[in-house]
């Protein structure tokens, strides 16, 4: 018979269980804009669009929010973390969306002569929401041309002058494109010393904005013959029916750019060139 020993059934296994490590708690990350997460209970994946006292609102691809309760219960690159307000960070030096110094004990300036002038309705909204501040301050008003082809038509109208510039943004400003062509015969025509057209290489302005922006990689590339802004609407399986949803497709768009960090550096500059130069 072998001999066993003390008795092998006699010790309590569950004895060292309250020694035994617990879990880490999850790694606590402030619920800031665009942050993208997964909500563990419903699987719902959005990024991070708003915040309401405790509570955190998502946005996933599609357009679809839910209302989540901060706290645990988070995935974040498939890591569980929990969600916390945003420290609010001391106030230094206060910037506009354009990251210009913001300026808060002034008046309303008169406008100025001068404007700028940007081809629709869409590139002024995104103009107006990043440099509105900028522009207000110096007393620049922003208007749409409906398409760059009706440019010549209005600059007669307008009449530069020395006191009464015009800055042009166009879409699409590259090589050999029709852009291209009509802003090359203005800068050439009579209205030469006092207008300044330029632009960004993008489609439409649209394309202007990051794609990281609303979710995606890259924009979509629409084929020739179809129209660019329902191309995109139909690859992201947005609706594009009719103009409504074309408008609720831009809103989207919009919604998620706040300061010029969330546009491209090629329009970036184009801005800020005319604002400099209808101001000078």
């Amino acid at each position: 018979m072998t001999d066993f020993g003390p008795d092998r059934y006699s010790s309590d296994v569950l004895a060292d269980f309250s020694r035994r490590g617990t879990p880490a708690p999850p790694r606590k990350v402030e619920a800031t804009d665009d942050l993208v997460v997964e909500e563990t209970e419903t699987g719902f994946s959005g990024a991070v669009v708003a915040r309401e006292g405790r509570l955190v609102t998502l946005e996933d691809y599609f357009g679809k929010r839910r209302v989540f309760p901060l706290g645990p219960g988070f995935l974040l690159e498939g890591e569980p973390v929990e969600l916390i307000l945003p420290t609010v960070k001391q106030q230094g030096m206060l910037r506009s969306a354009s990251g210009s110094v913001a300026v808060t004990d002034h008046t309303a300036r008169v406008a100025r002569g001068s404007r700028i002038f940007v081809e629709g309705r869409h590139d002024a909204e995104l103009v107006e929401k990043v440099w509105g501040h900028d522009l207000r301050v110096e007393g620049v008003v922003v208007e749409y041309l409906e398409g760059i082809d009706h440019l010549d038509e209005v600059l007669r109208d307008f009449a530069p002058d020395a006191g009464r510039r015009v800055g042009v943004l166009a879409d699409h400003l590259v090589a050999g494109s029709k852009e291209s062509r009509i802003a090359d015969a203005v800068m050439r025509g009579p209205f030469r010393e006092h207008v300044l057209v330029v632009g960004h290489p993008y489609i439409d302005i649209w394309q202007a904005v990051k794609p990281a922006r609303i979710g995606i990689e890259s924009w979509p590339v629409v084929p020739r013959g179809i129209d660019w802004k329902h191309g995109v609407c139909d690859a992201l399986g947005w609706p594009h029916d009719d103009q409504a949803d074309i408008a609720h497709a831009w809103q989207r768009i919009l919604g998620r750019v706040s300061t010029f960090n969330d546009l491209e550096p090629a329009l970036l500059g184009r801005v800020e060139q005319l604002i400099d130069f209808v101001t000078a």
